[in-house]
């Protein structure tokens, strides 16, 4: 009996460089290099990839990643979202899983991605159209940090909702409830990528400004793996502070 064929995984890393919360956060001095080349390291270094690419919209961005020797695509388009950007950057290529890493998460966890990438290999992945990271959060201000995005899950950890409010609302505060952080990190069967470049926003995506939504309203199926790595995205100038003290 034949083997099945191994899924061909490749990560993009969209790469935008004026971020609207903290421009040009890509290009800042990470401890001798800009975090989106830390960002690029890390995701080569798990070994976990047939191939690594940053896709972005700026020159800047483009020739440092080029000048460093990493594999880096230039967007044609005008994109809203990473996802779209990474579609339209993969559209013609031969490959199964694609791995969606943010730029600006240059602490990449190997195993945490591995267990992401395993849920496509058990039982049942079939009906998985992508699967993204959660962490616990332990703190009442990174609950209510709108820069957090939570996540709820049903009993077999698809999500149901994703919001920068802290769900679920806490109207019983004897309840026992853990609240999550979705960590923006997704793998995603390519088909389920092209389904998302082809389709409009709807509202609830625009609302919360959280492009995963889409896939809920359209009722894609996202599976979501639990992780303790705390990670660091860097969204403002404290957060890049907070990177290098870490990274050192």
């Amino acid at each position: 009996m034949k083997a099945p064929a191994r899924n061909r995984i490749i990560a993009m890393i969209p790469a935008r460089y004026e971020a609207s919360r903290f421009p040009g956060k890509l290009m800042k001095d990470l401890n001798g290099k800009p975090v989106i080349l830390r960002t690029y390291d890390a995701a080569v270094n798990t070994g976990l990839f047939d191939e690594v690419y940053v896709v972005t919209d700026s020159d800047k961005i483009f020739d440092t990643v080029q000048n460093d020797g990493g594999q880096v695509i230039k967007s044609h388009k005008e994109h809203e979202c990473g996802s779209d950007r990474i579609a339209e950057a993969v559209e013609n290529m031969d490959v199964d899983i694609v791995l969606n890493v943010q730029g600006d998460e240059p602490f990449i966890d190997k195993n945490s991605l591995a267990k992401l990438l395993d849920v496509f290999e058990q039982d049942g992945a079939e009906e998985i159209d992508l699967a993204s990271l959660k962490t616990p959060l332990m703190e009442s201000e990174d609950i209510t940090n709108p820069n957090n995005v939570k996540v709820i899950t049903d009993h077999n950890d698809f999500a149901l909702y994703f919001s920068r409010f802290p769900i679920p609302y806490p109207r019983d505060t004897t309840a026992r409830v853990t609240y999550y952080k979705h960590i923006g990190i997704y793998a995603f069967r390519k088909s389920a990528l092209m389904d998302f470049y082809k389709l409009p926003m709807l509202p609830l995506e625009a609302a919360e400004k959280i492009e995963c939504i889409r896939y809920l309203e359209y009722g894609k199926k996202i599976k979501m793996v639990e992780t303790s790595v705390k990670s660091i995205g860097i969204d403002t100038p404290e957060d890049l502070e907070k990177a290098r003290k870490l990274f050192n």
